[in-house]
């Protein structure tokens, strides 16, 4: 019993040194809603993205081309618009701050993206040698570049995501319906006119910028003054998506389905982006009572720790999934919801309890890797030595992040 009692103090001491760092102006809705949208896509990702065993070699598969009627999962966790919506808001805020302390640009943009990149040397440098290493050891190339292709897709969101970001100044003031028309146009010079295919990936620019500019503009008070403007968006977002999938032809998966003709997320379609601002919609409505939940001492503290490595939980969240079903081929090669191709309601039940061990793989992830998101600070050098140490930032410094 006493075990028990001294972890649950220990919690109690770290969640009240997290609320004591935190700086009291913080809007920590942003923070959980950053930390909601990291969830979705890690969620999303471990329910519809399947790993198989199919002629000696691992193939990718997803439950969505077998059972169309689970487009709805879809819809709960392609949860980017809210990521972007929080970036946009964030952005804009920070590069308003820096220039009124007198930052420039470029010291301003240098902090910003090195918080995005630290993360990503590890990631390719660890999958660099475990790719020579399976080649080596007679692993097939199908099954490498299978892996590797699920490692380094995340890494389009972070371009995106970092270009958004380095383009603040530029896309601040932007109006949103701008971006939506370049959509609108693209989609319909290639659905309706037969445009060419390539021409779907302006989108990828002008799909992700709607909701960062929507957060740009939320971080100028347009969305302070009521919950009309936020109700708007959600209705409006929502009935626009409809009529788009029932009578327009686009599908109703808001991700990419294996075998599709058309995928609302590559490149983003119109529909993806009225459903990203029925998203947006959503997450200012639900901002307040966050931050009222965002009171409580152990849910900051969680949350905090989220975005304290976001970006890692984002990165790593692949290898954690393929990890386990890897280790899972030393037991057998037909596990279901593991290899076996996603085929009906039992592999669904199955997958979902593998989910706590896919979340264990992702912990061991992110202790090992955390410190390379995490901003390293030099400590105080002793009068006498020649070199100060570095430590990384400490759960101290979480309410911060």
């Amino acid at each position: 019993m006493r075990e028990p009692r001294v972890r649950f103090a220990a919690l109690t001491a770290g969640a009240a040194r997290i609320e004591a760092a935190t700086p009291a102006g913080r809007d920590r809705s942003l923070d959980a809603l950053r930390a909601v949208a990291i969830a979705g896509v890690v969620l999303g990702h471990w329910l519809v993205t399947a790993l198989t065993t199919r002629d000696g070699a691992l193939h990718t598969a997803s439950p969505l081309a077998q059972m169309p009627w689970l487009a709805p999962v879809s819809w709960a966790f392609q949860t980017l618009a809210v990521f972007f919506l929080v970036g946009g808001h964030v952005a804009a805020k920070g590069y308003a701050s820096a220039r009124a302390r007198g930052t420039g640009y470029g010291e301003w943009a240098a902090a910003r993206l090195a918080r995005l990149f630290r993360p990503v040397g590890a990631v390719l440098a660890l999958w660099a040698v475990a790719s020579a290493g399976m080649l080596a050891g007679g692993v097939g190339p199908d099954t490498v570049q299978n892996l590797l292709k699920l490692v380094l897709s995340p890494l389009w969101f972070l371009l995106v995501f970092a270009a958004l970001t380095a383009a603040t100044p530029l896309v601040a003031r932007l109006n949103p319906l701008w971006p939506a028309a370049v959509v609108a146009g693209a989609d319909l010079a290639r659905f309706g006119l037969g445009g060419p295919e390539w021409l779907g990936w302006v989108n990828v620019a002008a799909g992700w910028l709607v909701p960062f500019c929507l957060g740009a503009a939320w971080s100028r008070g347009a969305f302070t003054r009521g919950r009309t403007p936020a109700a708007l968006l959600l209705a409006g977002g929502t009935a626009a998506t409809a009529s788009l999938v029932l009578w327009a032809g686009y599908p109703a998966s808001m991700v990419g389905v294996p075998g599709g003709a058309i995928s609302n997320l590559s490149p983003p379609t119109l529909a993806a982006v009225a459903f990203g601002l029925a998203q947006c919609g959503l997450a200012l409505l639900v901002r307040e009572p966050l931050a009222r939940t965002m009171r409580r001492p152990f849910a900051w503290a969680a949350v905090a720790l989220v975005n304290l490595s976001a970006m890692t939980v984002f990165l790593w969240h692949q290898t954690a999934m393929m990890a386990v079903t890897a280790l899972g081929l030393l037991v057998s090669s037909d596990l279901p919801g593991l290899h076996r191709a996603p085929d009906g309601p039992a592999w669904i039940a199955a997958r979902l309890l593998w989910l706590p061990l896919f979340a264990l793989a992702l912990s061991v992830c992110w202790s090992a890797f955390r410190t390379y998101e995490q901003k390293p600070r030099r400590r105080t050098r002793p009068r006498g030595t020649a070199v100060g140490r570095l430590r990384p930032m400490t759960v101290k410094e979480a309410g911060r992040a």
